[in-house]
Parts: C-alpha cells; structure tokens; sequence
C-alpha cells in the first residue's frame, strides 16, 4: 500500500475521549510507516491541576501548528476537538479556534464513535457524556461541510474500514 500513497497524505482522528482516536492513529501511524503527531493536550495539561479558555485556545494552536508541519502525518486529533471542548465547557468557539479551523484541512478525516469501553484517566472528564459528544462532533463536522468517514465497532472493523477508505 505504500508505494500508492499520495504524497501529500494527512490524515486525521476525532471524536469524543475514550474513542480510540489514540489507538486508531498510532496503528495507522505504524501501518503505513507515516509521522505519528500526538495529542498536544495531553502534554500541556499532565502537570497542570487545573485549566483555562486560554490554556485551550494555546492547545488548539500548538496542536494546529503540529499537524501542519508535515505534508504526509497521522494526526492523534484536530480542530474539531478543540471546538467541541470549548463549546462544552466554556459555551462558546474562540475566534482563534474559529479561524484555525477554517484552515485545517486533511486528506482523510475519521470520526470515532465512542463505543470502545470507558478507561479512566486524569485528562478525561465525561464519561457519562461521551454519545452526547459524538452528536455534537457529527453537527459540527456537518454543518462545517467536511467530509469525513465513521468508525465505530472493534478494533479490527474500524482498520478494516480506513483501509478500504484509503484504498478505494
């Protein structure tokens, strides 16, 4: 599969926590022998107890910026999580976050559904909320127009399904 791949190759994950974004793209990552980005949320916030507006809008740029470095990556996570986040917790959408969105574009984009069972995990923060999520995820990705592609079931379906996406 490899030699078929488009040079200019980004792909990314979405969705709720705890949806296997993570797993998705580290198993893509190492699949298709492609630069893993991770999560940058994950880093900023390990040491912090606590967390702003602020400090999300500074994820959703290092994250953005990230994912833009390369031309050919698998990216852990995008915009729409940092939208998602923001309209969750804090009732509105940066107009940082609004304008980084509106240039975050990939070669393919997969939502996962959260139908992987719940880990617990410091970072996490609804675990009772994760199919509310996803709706939120899918309006939002709808009505930004993008096309993206559903993965859901286990973890051997949502390989099967992106690589028939790529290949097809």
């Amino acid at each position: 599969m490899e030699a078929n791949l488009d040079p200019e190759l980004r792909i990314a994950f979405t969705g709720p926590e705890c949806s296997g974004k993570s797993t998705m793209a580290t198993w893509l990552s190492e699949h298709l022998s492609l630069p893993y980005i991770e999560e940058q949320a994950r880093a900023y916030l390990s040491e912090m107890p606590s967390y702003s507006w602020e400090d999300v809008q500074q994820i959703g740029q290092r994250q953005f910026a990230m994912n833009h470095t390369s031309k050919t990556c698998i990216c852990d996570t995008e915009m729409t999580v940092i939208r998602i986040w923001e309209k969750v917790k804090y009732g509105r959408i940066s107009k940082i976050t609004e304008a980084l969105s509106a240039n975050d574009t990939y070669t393919f984009l997969f939502l996962c559904t959260p139908d992987f069972p719940w880990e617990p995990d410091p970072l996490r923060e609804h675990p009772e909320e994760r199919a509310f999520l996803f709706s939120l995820y899918r309006h939002d990705l709808d009505s930004r127009g993008l096309n993206y592609h559903v993965l859901s079931g286990k973890e051997e379906d949502r390989k099967a399904k992106i690589l028939s996406v790529l290949t097809s």
